[in-house]
């Protein structure tokens, strides 16, 4: 987790989240008064670069009434490929670059920070969108900004750090897609694959099952995300795994108008 610091300060009782990345935007407002969730947005596009990523966001703000108030706090949560996590007893400040180099092309330029995931003793190594944590800095002044791996690891660890099984869950995006893997509460993988067509999926998630030596008739399957039953992953995702289920974010909240799954906008919910 980063903090950025500035001269902004508003007293008001609500906060925003916003969860960034190349193939959409999600904005989420908190009234803290009366802990009710007052404004879920999301804006979907074909992918952009971060350029064209940061000319949306601005076209958002100059353009969208709920998000041109006072917040007393921003959270921002940058969801890429660009991050990978480390053992904190291996893991040195000085050598950032070199933990992303293996899995992820990066620049000299890109800026390189981390997040530290205590419950795993682990630490999350990423690069943010700094073109835009720029422009809320100028905006709003203070804010704090995690990689969206980071809170759905944090949140999944909590989850199971009682279970005595093994347990798969992905997260399904429109073109891509997270697995955590964890045995008896211990995270045994996580990893993010780019996917076009429900066969790509079904190859990639069959792939980890077989690296991971897990047997598709006895492990769990959670989905998280915006799908149901008739969804075409879902469908060929039961073709092959005997338990598959739907998360739950149990939520804490009330909400305005209540998200139509329990297990949609995890990492976006659970950012407050």
């Amino acid at each position: 987790m980063a903090v950025t610091n500035n001269s902004h300060n508003n007293l008001t009782n609500q906060e925003l989240s916003i969860q960034l990345s190349l193939s959409g935007l999600s904005f989420c407002i908190l009234n803290t008064d009366t802990n009710t969730i007052t404004y879920l947005h999301h804006v979907d596009f074909t992918k952009k670069t971060p350029s064209d990523l940061l000319d949306t966001v601005k076209h958002e703000f100059n353009s969208n009434s709920n998000l041109q108030q006072d917040f007393s706090k921003l959270t921002v949560i940058h969801e890429n490929e660009w991050s990978t996590l480390v053992p904190k007893p291996l893991f040195n400040e000085d050598n950032l670059a070199d933990y992303l180099k293996f899995n992820t092309k990066i620049l000299k330029t890109d800026f390189i920070t981390f997040d530290d995931i205590n419950q795993n003793d682990s630490v999350n190594v990423y690069v943010p969108f700094i073109n835009i944590n720029n422009y809320l800095f100028d905006k709003f002044g203070s804010f704090t900004y995690k990689h969206f791996s980071t809170i759905l690891v944090e949140q999944l660890l909590t989850l199971e750090k009682n279970s005595n099984t093994s347990k798969v869950y992905v997260n399904v995006n429109t073109e891509s897609f997270e697995v955590i893997a964890f045995n008896s509460g211990k995270l045994t993988l996580y990893n993010t694959f780019n996917y076009q067509t429900k066969e790509d999926f079904i190859y990639y998630l069959l792939f980890t099952f077989e690296q991971l030596q897990l047997n598709p008739e006895t492990v769990e399957l959670v989905f998280l995300g915006n799908l149901d039953k008739e969804h075409p992953i879902y469908k060929i995702a039961y073709k092959y795994v005997r338990h598959v289920s739907f998360g739950n974010r149990f939520d804490t909240f009330a909400f305005a108008e209540k998200p139509t799954y329990s297990y949609s906008n995890f990492t976006l919910l659970k950012s407050f």
